[in-house]
Order: structure tokens, then sequence, then C-alpha cells
């Protein structure tokens, strides 16, 4: 699985970490896993069409020690479909600022 991870968190970082996720994202049915919704203006073509697979969603997963996240888009609507897959550039370009903004409004230095 293709990844972007930021690893060696200090308990207190994952704490905020924690905190902001839960207020921004709300917490799932795991702990630890929280779902991120893909800006529908850098959705791919095939996504588009897929009105009945929307919305899309990068999995990020929080530990104590780290905070990672798949470059799969995925949906919770489907397990399988065509328009399930890795990101696209602009969609890992994406993810990828939202994790680096996050960190540094929460001061976090990685």
């Amino acid at each position: 699985m293709k990844q972007y991870v930021v690893d060696e968190l200090r308990y207190n970082d994952y704490e905020k970490i924690k905190m902001c996720l839960d207020e921004n994202l709300g917490s799932s049915e795991i702990a630890g896993i929280y779902w991120l919704p893909i800006d529908d203006r850098i959705l791919a073509e095939k996504q588009t069409e897929h009105i009945n697979c929307q919305p899309f969603f990068f999995v990020i997963i929080l530990e104590e020690n780290l905070i990672s996240t798949e470059l799969l888009v995925r949906t919770k609507n489907k397990i399988k479909c065509n328009c399930i897959g890795y990101a696209t550039e602009k969609q890992r370009n994406w993810l990828i600022g939202y994790m680096d903004a996050m960190l540094n409004k929460l001061e976090i230095s990685v």
C-alpha cells in the first residue's frame, strides 16, 4: 500500500492531532481511523461520473507514534469499483498539503 507517513511523534503531538481530527473529521467506528472527504474539484473523471460511489475519501490512521494516510481513494458505498484506486498526482498533492497544513497549524515540526 502506498502511504504518506509521519513517524516519531511525541505523545503530546499525538494528543493534539487526535483532538484536531476528532473535531474536524469526527471519530469512526474503529479507533484511530479517520475518513477525510476529498474535494470534489480534484476528483478524477471516472470518480466524477460515478455519482452512486460518491463521496470519496482518504483514510487517515493515527497511532501514538505516527500518523499515516493511504494514497488510495476510497468510497464508503462500495468495496470494489473501477473508480476506486490510487490517487492522481493532483489528489496526492492535495492530501499531503492537507496533512502538512494540519501539522503546521498544530505547531508540530517534523
